[in-house]
């Protein structure tokens, strides 16, 4: 691993892309904007330019063929994977027997996050230039009372170095006693669904078995925190919007459509 400061970390970027979705059938494959779901978020992880390779992971021939129909590198992997981080490690294995060189680095970019900014995914690898760094995420500010109540914004708690205490569905901190001048909606943060590797951590987390609180909450990240271990998680400076829901998908949509026509 390139420690130095100012050394390039060598980085692979997987795009998990599962055709099955329990929320959103098929959200994958939507094209509405006339770019598939999971394209748009492989090209933006492309256009970064921090990335050595960019690959999406697919349980599903039709999603291997839209993928190299529209120019990107995929790989059909098993369908009986219970975690999009088990799909990563497959992936990152299938191209290590290839013959692919190893990387410092490996990011999970999850295949319904499409607006994650360029410069947010750098500094994501620079945290990888403390040694103590095995795992590390993103987070951003939580902007309602809405997204507070939603159990699809995944929250996160940080301590004073910036590792993950915990991450839940429900708000935390609570703020149902707060004393006075508690921070309110500016004390809670958004998880950004993105997760970024060192090829031995990816390997160590697929071998473990799974926690008591990550099958309460069905947060795989819970999975690390619970066997003692560290996430580091950095404010991101423009919180990307994931993609749950059709009325998420809808309005990403609008947004697109006002980019183009900016």
């Amino acid at each position: 691993m390139r420690e130095a400061a100012g050394q390039a970390v060598r980085a692979l970027a997987v795009v998990p892309a599962r055709l099955g979705s329990q929320r959103l059938s098929r959200k994958m494959l939507l094209r509405e904007t006339g770019r598939y779901l999971f394209e748009h978020t492989a090209k933006n992880a492309l256009a970064a330019r921090v990335f050595e390779r960019v690959v999406v992971a697919t349980d599903a021939a039709e999603i291997l063929s839209a993928a190299e129909a529209v120019g990107l590198e995929a790989l059909l992997t098993r369908s009986d994977h219970k975690s999009g981080t088990d799909r990563v490690h497959e992936a990152h294995e299938l191209l290590r027997r290839a013959g692919a060189p190893a990387w410092d680095v490996v990011v999970n970019i999850q295949g319904d996050e499409p607006e994650l900014v360029g410069s947010d995914l750098g500094r994501l690898l620079q945290a990888f230039h403390d040694p103590a760094v095995e795992l590390a995420s993103l987070y951003g500010p939580i902007a309602s009372e809405a997204e507070a109540a939603d159990p699809s914004v995944v929250k996160v708690v940080c301590d004073a170095r910036g590792d993950a205490l915990y991450f839940s569905r429900s708000p935390i901190p609570a703020r149902t006693h707060s004393r006075p001048g508690a921070a309110g909606l500016a004390g809670l943060a958004r998880h950004v669904g993105v997760y970024a590797f060192r090829p031995a951590a990816l390997a160590r987390f697929v071998a473990l078995p799974p926690g008591r609180l990550e099958e309460q909450e069905n947060l795989e990240q819970l999975r690390w925190l619970e066997a003692g271990l560290a996430i580091r998680v950095l404010p991101v400076r423009q919180p990307p919007l994931g993609i749950d829901t059709q009325r998420d998908y809808d309005a990403f949509v609008a947004r697109e459509r006002a980019r183009s026509t900016a």
